[in-house]
């Protein structure tokens, strides 16, 4: 009996080598894609907060584009092509071109562009997508005795 029991311990033990390999190549792709979710992410959450800023600023351009005759009248009243205009020159001269619409006296403008990705390109998402929007009026300053 103790020659069969030498004999089991000799016997070599199952291979786990295909196992653990298997398993550190599961653990690394998801700590590449939480690595790429953290930093790409990032990056987007900067971007949408700039293209938020940009999309505001376009608005207000837009919506200081007045009309002549209309404040001849004593009447603030946005002149619809012009504050168009203004708008995307403000937005091609930020360097994301969008869209900017004039309705009711509001100028909203929708920006929308791509920015690339470090990270997650490795894992075939090489762009995420940016988008914001904001809307403007132009509103008459105080008037002179009031108080």
């Amino acid at each position: 009996m103790g020659d069969v029991q030498r004999e089991r311990n000799r016997r070599p033990a199952p291979d786990d080598g295909g196992a653990i390999a298997a398993f550190v190549v599961l653990v690394m792709v998801g700590l590449l894609a939480l690595v790429g979710l953290v930093v790409d992410g990032g990056t987007a959450l900067t971007a949408r907060q700039a293209a938020e800023v940009e999309a505001e600023q376009a608005a207000r351009a837009g919506a200081g584009a007045l009309s002549v005759d209309a404040l001849r009248a004593d009447v603030i009243q946005i002149d619809g092509p012009a504050a168009v205009a203004a708008a995307e020159q403000f937005m091609v001269a930020s360097g994301h071109p969008g869209t900017a619409v004039v309705a009711g006296g509001v100028v909203t403008v929708t920006i929308r562009y791509q920015v690339p990705t470090a990270i997650l390109g490795l894992v075939g998402i090489d762009r995420l997508t940016v988008s914001a929007e904001a809307a403007a009026v132009n509103v008459g300053g105080v008037t002179r005795g009031a108080q």
